[in-house]
C-alpha cells in the first residue's frame, strides 16, 4: 500500500490524495461542487470546484451555499424527537392525531413510521411527478395529494419504501405541535444553538439568498437550464440550504457531546429499523448506519433538480466528509466512499482499511440471464438483468441496471443488491443454480426485504407491439392523482398522456410480457420509469392499467366506457 503521509498537519498530503478525485470537475465553463473533509472536528480539506453560476461565471468556493436535498431528513427527525421530549408530539400514535385530514384505506401509520419510511403510504412527491411532471405545485398541494391518495403500498411496518410525502406530513405535524412555522422551529431549536448561521430551510427555488449557488440541469445541446424543484412548499423532505463549514459543525455534533437532543435521542436516530417480519435494515430516522470496508459509516445522500449531496462520517476515526454539487455530473455517494478509501488507506496508514472493496458478480458467469426479465408471482414486481461494465446488473421496475455483489465463491451463493446502495430492499437472489450456458431458467428464487418469492420468466412478443396494445387505447381516470389519462396507439408507438391539476406528462410503453408493459416518462428532469399491469374483467375486457414505480405500487388508471 502506498502511503502519502500520516501527518494531518500538512494539508498538502491530503490535497495530493484527494485533488485527483475532484480534478475532472474543476472547470471554468461548467457547474461543479464543494468538498470538505475534517478529522476530529478540524478541517483538513476545503475546496470549491467549477462554477456556482455558469451564467455569471462565478466560481464555487468553500463558503458557497448549496441545497442538500434529502440530507435534510434527519434534521426533521431531530425536530420531531425534541417535540416528543417536550410532550407535544406522540410519535407512536396514529398520524391522524396530528394531521387529522389524513385518511387511508388501510391502517393508519404513525409519525415514527414516516421517519423510517415504513408507513406504507404512497409518496405524494412521486405521485406528483407521475401526474404533472415538472409543473410547479403551490403550497398545500402535497398535503392535498397525500389526503387524496387512499390506496397504500403495504401495511404499516411491513416493508421499507422511501417516502418524501411522509416527511412532508411529519413537518406539518412539527409545525402544528410547535405553534410556529417549520422553518422557524428548525432555526430556533437546532440551527442557532449549534452556530449554523449560514443554514436555513428554504421552501422553494424562486427566492434569492445570499451566496447560494445556482442549480444546473444539463441540456442535450451541451448547455444548461436552471434547476427548479417543482414545489413552493419544500419542508423536512429536502428544504435545507447549507455550507461546508456548517455541515462539518453538524457532523462534529453528531459524533460528539450533545447540545441539542440527548445521547439517547441521537442513538435512536441511527438505530436500524426492524420490519414486521423481523428483518433489520440499516436505516434509522433519516440516517443510514452500516459497515463499509470494515469501518462503520453514518450517512445520508440528497438530490434536487440540478444538484446532489452526500454527508458521511466514520465515527471510529472522527473522519467527516461533505460533498455538495450544483450540477456536476457526479455521484456524491460514490465520491464520499472514495474519500474514505484515500483517507484511511493512504493518508492515515495507521487507520488503514482492512477489508477489500466488495466484489461485484461478474456477468460472464451468468450470461444466460443477460437480457432476461422476470415477474413475481405474488408481488408483480418485475426484475431484469444486463451487463454493467462487466458486472451482472439487476434492473428493478424498468430502472437502469445496478451491479450485484457476491455469488462468486462466497456469500453462500447469494447475489445481493445492498440496501445501502439504493435505500430499498434488501434484494437477494439465490445464484447457485444460475451459472452455466443455455436458456435462462423458467423460474428464479428472489427475495425482497426477507420475503422469498418465485419469479417467472417473461417472454416479450416478437415483432413490435402485442395484439393487446390496441385494446388499451382510450380514456382513463386516476382518482388518487386527481388526473385523467389518454392512451393512444399510433403505428408502433403506444403512449399515455396524463393530465393532472397543474401539469401533464407523457409515458411511452414497450411490451414486457403477457398483459405487461414497461414505461418511461418523456422529457422530465426526473424521468420516472416503471411497469404497467393490465387488469381485465370476466369477459376479458381491459378495465384498468395498474402502474408501479419504485415508490408507488398499484396505482389504478381506470378505463372509462367507450
Amino acid at each position: 500500500m502506498h502511503t502519502v503521509s500520516a501527518d494531518m498537519d500538512h494539508p498538502s498530503a491530503v490535497a495530493a490524495a484527494l485533488d485527483p478525485l475532484f480534478a475532472p470537475f474543476n472547470r471554468a465553463d461548467a457547474p461543479g461542487l464543494v468538498v470538505a473533509v475534517a478529522r476530529a472536528g478540524k478541517p483538513v480539506y476545503r475546496r470549491g470546484f467549477g462554477l456556482a453560476s455558469v451564467a455569471l461565471g462565478v466560481a464555487n468556493t468553500p463558503w458557497t451555499r448549496m441545497r442538500i436535498g434529502s440530507t435534510s431528513k434527519h434534521f426533521a427527525c431531530l425536530a420531531a424527537l425534541l417535540l416528543e421530549q417536550d410532550g407535544l408530539l406522540d410519535l407512536d400514535a396514529p398520524a391522524s392525531r396530528h394531521v387529522p385530514e389524513l385518511a387511508t384505506d388501510g391502517a393508519m401509520p404513525t409519525l415514527r413510521q414516516f421517519m423510517n419510511h415504513t408507513s406504507g403510504l404512497r409518496c405524494g412527491l412521486d405521485a406528483g411527478f407521475l401526474a404533472e411532471g415538472m409543473a410547479i405545485r403551490p403550497a398545500g398541494s402535497m398535503l392535498a395529494g397525500q389526503v387524496r391518495m387512499r390506496g397504500v403500498n403495504f401495511a404499516p411496518g411491513d416493508k421499507f419504501m422511501y417516502n418524501n410525502g411522509g416527511y412532508h406530513l411529519l413537518s406539518l405535524a412539527i409545525a402544528r405541535a410547535a405553534g410556529m412555522p417549520f422553518e422557524r422551529f428548525l432555526t430556533e431549536r437546532i440551527l442557532a444553538p449549534l452556530g449554523m448561521h449560514d443554514t436555513l430551510s428554504v421552501p422553494d427555488d424562486f427566492a434569492v439568498h445570499r451566496g447560494l449557488a445556482t442549480l444546473h440541469v444539463a441540456r442535450p445541446d451541451g448547455g444548461y437550464k436552471r434547476g427548479v424543484f417543482p414545489s413552493m412548499e419544500l419542508l423536512g423532505e429536502g428544504a435545507i440550504v447549507s455550507t461546508l463549514d456548517d455541515m462539518l459543525r453538524w457532523l462534529a455534533h453528531l459524533r460528539g457531546p450533545k447540545r441539542v437532543g440527548s445521547e439517547a435521542t441521537w442513538e435512536s436516530m441511527t438505530a436500524p429499523t426492524r420490519l414486521g417480519n423481523g428483518v433489520a435494515v440499516p436505516y434509522g430516522y433519516g440516517l443510514m448506519r452500516h459497515r463499509y470496508r470494515g469501518v462503520e459509516v453514518i450517512h445520508h445522500a440528497g438530490a434536487v433538480i440540478g444538484g446532489a449531496c452526500q454527508m458521511m462520517t466514520v465515527p471510529a476515526h472522527a473522519l467527516d466528509i461533505v460533498i455538495m454539487s450544483n450540477g456536476a455530473p457526479v455521484n456524491p455517494h460514490e465520491l464520499a466512499k472514495q474519500v474514505v478509501d484515500k483517507m484511511l488507506g493512504e493518508v492515515l496508514p495507521g487507520d488503514a482499511l482492512l477489508e477489500p472493496v466488495p466484489a461485484k458478480a461478474g456477468s460472464a458467469s451468468y450470461r444466460r440471464l443477460l437480457g432476461a426479465r422476470y415477474v413475481g408471482r405474488t408481488s408483480g414486481l418485475v426484475i431484469g438483468f444486463a451487463d454493467v461494465e462487466g458486472a451482472l446488473g439487476l434492473s428493478l421496475l424498468n430502472l437502469p441496471p445496478m451491479p450485484l455483489y457476491g455469488g462468486d465463491g462466497g456469500d453462500g451463493g447469494e447475489l445481493r443488491l445492498p440496501f445501502e446502495d439504493i435505500a430499498a430492499g434488501p434484494f437477494v437472489l439465490d445464484a447457485r443454480a444460475l451459472e452455466g450456458e443455455g436458456a435462462p431458467p423458467a423460474t428464479l428464487p428472489f427475495g425482497e426485504a426477507g420475503v422469498p418469492e418465485p419469479y417467472d420468466l417473461l417472454v416479450a412478443p416478437e415483432g413490435g407491439l402485442p395484439p393487446f396494445a390496441a385494446e388499451l387505447a382510450g380514456e382513463y381516470t386516476v382518482p388518487d392523482l386527481d388526473a385523467r389519462a389518454t392512451v393512444a396507439l399510433e403505428g408502433e408507438e403506444l403512449t399515455m398522456r396524463v393530465q393532472g391539476r397543474y401539469g401533464a406528462t407523457v409515458l411511452r410503453f414497450e411490451p414486457f410480457g403477457p398483459d405487461l408493459l414497461g414505461w418511461r416518462m418523456e422529457g422530465a428532469d426526473i424521468p420516472l420509469r416503471g411497469i404497467a399491469h393490465l387488469r381485465r374483467d370476466g369477459g376479458g375486457a381491459v378495465t384498468a392499467l395498474v402502474i408501479d414505480t419504485t415508490r408507488t405500487r398499484g396505482m389504478r388508471f381506470v378505463r372509462q366506457a367507450r
